[in-house]
């Protein structure tokens, strides 16, 4: 499965994040046969079995448990939140949540010949002022977007198993 890292697209709720100093923004895309709604690409993204041990993870560490009927939930529109997320933006082919810290977003969006997946990453301000991400992000950016790249291919799989 063909997956590429591409700048964040133009117009999309993502993208005024993309334009702020320090933050860090990512975007994975993978073309997909035939059309993807939205809602089928936020149940196959969130009940994929590597998501369900993001979820795992989550209930243990932060206490914070889900369920596959609050993804039916989120993806039907009939719910804001969702484990440590909720919906900071939404439309017809666009998901983004903000954990609740605020310093990290996930988006997701399915248009007629892609799903996409990305990140963002608020910054903070040291005691000088000075805007940073810090060694823990630079540290595992490499892992997250390995991470990234396995979400993406694992929801693809669910909607489209060709």
């Amino acid at each position: 499965m063909k997956i590429d890292e591409i700048p964040v697209p133009d117009g999309t709720l993502i993208a005024p994040f993309a334009m702020k100093e320090a933050h860090y923004t990512d975007c994975f895309e993978t073309p997909v046969s035939a059309p993807v709604s939205l809602a089928a690409f936020i149940r196959a993204f969130y009940t994929q079995p590597l998501f369900k041990a993001e979820r795992l993870v989550l209930r243990i560490a932060a206490r914070q448990p889900s369920t596959d009927a609050e993804v039916q939930a989120l993806a039907d529109g009939q719910a804001d939140a969702f484990a440590v997320w909720s919906v900071s933006g939404r439309n017809e082919q666009e998901l983004l949540m903000a954990d609740r810290s605020g310093r990290t977003l996930s988006w997701l969006m399915a248009d007629a010949g892609h799903l996409r997946f990305g990140s963002v990453v608020v910054p903070e301000r040291t005691k000088l002022g000075k805007l940073t991400l810090g060694p823990v992000f630079h540290s595992l950016l490499s892992a997250h977007k390995v991470y990234s790249r396995a979400l993406l291919s694992g929801a693809v799989r669910r909607v489209q198993p060709d």
